[in-house]
């Protein structure tokens, strides 16, 4: 496979950052030219899980690129046609009812937006806790949306968190190849 311009973006799902820069690694590792972008939330917000100054420089290190961290930055990957695809790795619940809305008022809506007017794949990277409640909707939505794709997600904690969904990220490459070709990478419900 040919050397692809990747956007990587993520969200305020810090849980997940572990699980989602182990894939950006990866990719980089395979050569990939990779754009990360950054949701306002996961671009300031230190956690339990990392300061926020450590993600970035981290990101930034893996990518070779610098944090795409405006609405101004982001707004010239559609005209540019900058990203053969736009990963969103982790996408909360946040960012699921905004892009199933087309309402493009962060970082990462703008990038989504201005890259699907050249109608190329958006890989979604679900992780939230109201999957199956209010957000399921959205999901639905976007399910039905041309040129959106998840990565196969699960219930992460059917006992403690009975709504919660989350990607399994170690499938991120296989779901990018398969949205390049746009088809859905199945099953899209997987097992533990």
């Amino acid at each position: 496979m040919d050397k692809l311009n990747i956007g990587f973006a993520l969200c305020g799902s810090f849980c997940t950052f572990k699980k989602a820069i182990e894939q950006l690694e990866a990719l980089a590792k395979d050569g990939h030219n990779i754009i990360p972008i950054m949701s306002y939330n996961a671009y300031s917000t230190d956690t339990r899980f990392g300061k926020a100054q450590e993600h970035k420089d981290r990101i930034e290190a893996i990518c070779a690129n610098r944090i795409i961290s405006s609405i101004a930055d982001a707004e010239p990957i559609g005209p540019r046609k900058l990203l053969d695809i736009l990963i969103i790795e982790p996408c909360t619940g946040n960012t699921l009812a905004k892009l199933a809305n087309s309402i493009a008022d962060t970082p990462v809506t703008l990038a989504a937006k201005s890259h699907l007017r050249n109608s190329r794949p958006v890989l979604i990277a679900v992780s939230t806790n109201d999957a199956l409640a209010g957000a399921s909707k959205n999901i639905g939505q976007l399910l039905n949306y041309k040129n959106y794709y998840f990565i196969p997600y699960r219930q992460d904690d059917s006992s403690g968190k009975p709504t919660s969904l989350v990607a399994d990220f170690s499938k991120t490459k296989e779901a990018m190849y398969k949205a390049l070709e746009g088809q859905q990478l199945q099953p899209l419900i997987c097992d533990r």
